[in-house]
């Protein structure tokens, strides 16, 4: 669900290793030389605890395998059937069950999404009367980068039904259909319309009509239901030290990021795709012509040069289809989805002209582990020399985070530290209102400011002044690694006229979208 977790390798600019010796493609059904000593060797360099592998080849299970632990410090072992979060790997289960409806008649890609739900609203009339079935997966819809996951990110008392209520007072960031910004609000539409078009949950529907088809047994469909004996447990690294972290619970998004899933059952999930829908029995999840619908690029992206490090990667192409990405690796178009939760990322990446299906499950927040299994794989499959991936890596993530603090000590350096605020502490008190949020307290308690969340009970945070009027929310439960400025804007007359949010660390995930909040004083009547 959240990609911003993963390394921009795109931007960086490292010079290029050593490239090794060719090595022939890995033969049909075999596992590439020296794998599963390279996957724990991935693990060691990021500090990933656990990982479940799984790797397709022509309709057949290369491996189904874990590596590493559940949790920290203790011995049991990830294996084939420990459940991970797959995380925004769920928008192409979610696209696969509209394609089904599509197939029986129940909905149409280019219909108007208010033909099956009559109050669905988004902030501009000509949007909400033009905005189809189609554009619901696509990430074209005029919403700026994440817009609106603060509806249900952290865990918030929002319903699925609330947020998509809400998203009729979210300023777009763009022109409809103009621009690319993933989102997984509309994901959360997608879900209601399924409701609406089968009077099922898409819970139930994506249960029966999907996993229960495919025979993924293992898998679940609720951010709440990591339960059982064989779950791995999330961890993430928090003021230096990787350990591990609470889960994310939170049901609302469900459509966009819910499914748990294991390295058996994915390799089940891959097979089907990339044999267009058929199941192992002979019969269809869904038409072979549904899959031209999925996998065909709708918003194009700008394909830019890889950094100099990756150069073997670069593309002639890419965009973003229903539910996946779509680009070329080798020559090959490629199919890839990473996935993102607290403690949880994940990548499924496919060649469908090879019948190759890769997914690397990991219970760590680290890109960089999954990008080296997946590539190494690949690799192995089409024949590219072998490369130094986790040394790459791990470049490219001691780059990120020189980059990150070097912001922040910018930042420091600017600061005007004599500053005081142009009030008095507790002229900032007082309830906020934000238009598409809602409501925002902030109080005073024992002499200083705390902001709190009314709908979402993790955000409570610690006003602290910064300079001027602004301050920085360190939001307590240190496991968000979010922390934000709150500035706060003057009317003439000294009263405050809004207060504006933005994250103070470049790292900061993107779900948390604090800066398209626009909090004004809810004035007594």
């Amino acid at each position: 669900m959240r990609p911003a977790f993963l390394p921009v390798v795109a931007a960086l600019s490292l010079a290029p290793l050593g490239v090794l010796p060719a090595q022939a493609p890995a033969k049909q059904g075999s596992l590439p030389p020296g794998f599963d000593a390279y996957v724990a060797r991935v693990l060691q360099t990021f500090g990933v605890p656990g990982a479940a592998v799984a790797i397709v080849k022509d309709g057949r299970v290369v491996i189904a395998r874990g590596y590493g632990v559940r949790k920290l410090g203790t011995p049991a072992p990830v294996t084939a059937r420990t459940r991970f979060g797959i995380a925004s790997n769920t928008k192409l289960f979610t696209a696969t069950a509209l394609a089904i409806l599509v197939d029986e008649g129940k909905i149409e890609w280019d219909a108007p999404v208010i033909r099956y739900l009559p109050g669905f609203a988004m902030y501009d009339p000509w949007v909400t009367r033009e905005i189809t079935v189609r554009d619901l997966l696509v990430h074209r819809s005029g919403l700026g980068l994440g817009a609106g996951d603060l509806l249900w990110w952290p865990e918030s008392t929002y319903d699925r039904r609330e947020v998509v209520r809400r998203l009729r007072y979210i300023k777009p960031a763009t022109s409809f259909r103009s621009a690319y910004a993933y989102d997984n609000v509309l994901y959360q539409v997608a879900g209601e319309l399924v409701e609406a078009a089968t009077g099922q949950t898409w819970e139930q529907f994506m249960s029966s009509r999907v996993l229960g088809k495919v025979g993924m047994t293992q898998s679940n469909v609720s951010h709440a239901d990591m339960t059982g004996p064989d779950v791995a447990t999330p961890h993430a690294e928090v003021d230096g030290t990787v350990r591990p972290i609470a889960p994310f619970t939170g049901e609302s998004t469900n459509p966009a990021g819910g499914i748990n899933s294991t390295a058996d059952d994915m390799a089940k999930w891959m097979i089907v795709q990339l044999d267009s829908g058929r199941l192992g029995d002979g019969t269809r999840l869904y038409p072979a012509a549904a899959t031209r619908q999925l996998w065909q690029i709708v918003t194009p992206l700008v394909a830019n040069p890889p950094p100099p490090a990756l150069w073997w990667t670069s593309a002639n192409f890419r965009g973003y289809a229903l539910g996946v990405n779509v680009t070329e690796y080798q020559g090959r178009k490629m199919l890839t989805h990473t996935g993102g939760l607290p403690g949880y990322v994940s990548q499924v990446t496919m060649i469908p002209e090879l019948r190759l299906g890769v997914a690397v499950l990991t219970n760590q927040e680290s890109g960089s582990a999954f990008q080296s299994i997946t590539l190494r794989a690949l690799d192995a499959y089409l024949g590219v020399p072998p490369h130094d991936y986790p040394e790459i890596f791990a470049n490219f993530d001691r780059e990120a985070l020189s980059r990150a603090r070097r912001i922040e000590r910018e930042a420091t350096a600017k600061r005007d530290s004599a500053s005081g605020p142009s009030l008095p502490i507790a002229a900032y008190a007082g309830s906020y209102d934000d238009p598409w949020y809602g409501a925002i307290a902030v109080t005073r308690e024992d002499g200083r400011l705390v902001m709190r969340f009314s709908h979402t009970p993790g955000l409570v945070g610690d006003l602290v002044h910064w300079q001027h009027d602004t301050f920085i929310a360190r939001w307590r439960d240190r496991e968000l690694r979010a922390d934000a400025y709150v500035t706060f804007a003057l009317n003439p007359d000294g009263t405050i006229h809004h207060a504006t949010m933005q994250a103070v660390s470049p790292l900061t995930d993107f779900s948390f979208d604090f800066q398209d909040l626009f909090l004004t004083p809810v004035r007594a009547h």
